[in-house]
């Protein structure tokens, strides 16, 4: 629409008295945007003109993320050998799994009576969520440093007879070496059901007998995953839900279904608690695998996606892999399984994951730039590997 010459003369003026003013860059010049980004259906809006004051309107936010479905070939997989999988899942416990590449869902499945709104609650997996809010704590300076000890931050830890568990660190909790006794692993005793009908699950896990010194031995427990929740709740002033809504969930738009379950007390459960659809765990394992960054803001700062998926110990000494902040890591061979023959050369990945009791798991492979997220509830938590290995990595027809 044509403007009074006036007004063009004016706006003229006041473009040059505030020429000092930084522009947006031109589109052609902008840093290429994470596979992530481009992923979404919806194209984020040019920058705002200069208003008549001289001052540059705020860029818009981006717009809601939407998962972008594409084909496995036009992505390098082979959708016969997702047809297989797809054949072999059912009567296999698990409920649901969604394959990730270069940022666009290229394979899904969900059994009967499920889909991609369903929500699972996906046990341990929720651990690799809390280490997450940890690092944000610790960018936002909530936290000093995870070599502080948990009494700086708990106080309850002072009060115990063993005055070592007051020297039990942020780290060593990440690292699952706190020391404290505990039975989780494996097939032998267990307190779980005691620490899960315990009237006030912090007391219960520092009352445990520190049977090794901190920092020294690996010894897998939920309750030091939930030592980790009751700190961010001390240090942020609110609930880890909260916490992680604002954080994570809100900015990655995960849906305002998913949550968490709380102890007694109200204490988020995050190291089993979490509730969520596979879709959207799926944003989370996209998140680390694009350096914590998402749709050009970083929610997780990067050094900490690296240090939390690198190996800080070996784990249980079992096949399930090496251990770093809430994160397992280990390689796979395709075919390991012998579950499924692919014509494609076998070749091993390195691997980060998320895992849960029951087989709940968020991989996450760089050198394929795939996420892949498995819902289950088998026998065996270990059940959903060959599908895992033998067919999707399979898949990959390779360069």
């Amino acid at each position: 629409m044509k403007k009074p010459l006036v007004l063009l003369l004016a706006g003229a003026l006041c473009l040059t008295a505030c020429s000092g003013a930084r522009s947006a860059p031109a589109s052609s010049a902008a840093p290429a945007a994470p596979v992530s980004q481009v992923s979404s259906s919806a194209v984020q809006a040019p920058s705002a003109a200069p208003s008549a004051a001289g001052e540059t309107a705020p860029d818009p936010k981006p717009a809601p993320f939407q998962w972008e479905v594409g084909a496995p070939e036009d992505h390098g997989m082979d959708p016969d050998v997702l047809q297989a999988l797809h054949a072999a899942l059912p009567g296999s416990g698990i409920h649901a799994m969604v394959t990730v590449k270069d940022g666009v869902i290229i394979d899904e499945y969900y059994e009967e009576g499920y889909n991609e709104d369903s929500l699972f609650q996906v046990h341990s997996a929720s651990k690799s969520v809390t280490g997450a809010l940890v690092g944000i704590a610790l960018e936002e300076g909530l936290i000093d440093s995870i070599d502080d000890p948990i009494s700086k931050y708990l106080p309850q830890a002072l009060e115990q007879a063993d005055p070592r568990k007051a020297q039990i660190t942020i780290r060593d909790l990440l690292t699952q070496t706190s020391g404290l006794e505990w039975y989780e692993w494996g097939s032998g005793p267990s307190n779980w059901q005691e620490f899960r009908s315990a009237e006030n699950w912090v007391d219960y896990i520092l009352g445990r007998r520190l049977l090794y010194e901190p920092g020294t031995l690996f010894n897998y427990s939920t309750g030091n995953t939930h030592l980790l929740s009751a700190i961010l709740q001390e240090v942020t002033g609110m609930s880890q839900g909260a916490y992680c809504r604002s954080r994570l969930f809100d900015p990655l738009g995960i849906s305002g279904e998913a949550h968490w379950g709380t102890d007694p007390q109200g204490v988020v459960d995050g190291g089993n608690g979490l509730v969520i659809s596979a879709r959207d765990a799926a944003r989370f394992g996209q998140l680390f695998l694009d350096g914590g960054a998402w749709q050009g803001e970083q929610l997780v700062p990067a050094a900490w996606v690296a240090e939390s998926t690198t190996a800080q110990n070996n784990g249980a000494g079992d096949a399930t892999g090496s251990y770093g902040y809430q994160w397992w890591m280990r390689s796979f061979t395709t075919g390991g399984y012998n579950t499924y023959a692919t014509p494609y050369p076998t070749a091993s990945y390195d691997v980060y994951f998320a895992f849960g009791y029951g087989g709940n798991f968020i991989h996450v492979i760089p050198e394929l730039h795939m996420v892949n997220v498995i819902v289950s509830s088998c026998p065996s938590s270990y059940d959903p590997r060959p599908y895992f290995v033998d067919y999707v990595l399979n898949a990959y027809m390779g360069e």
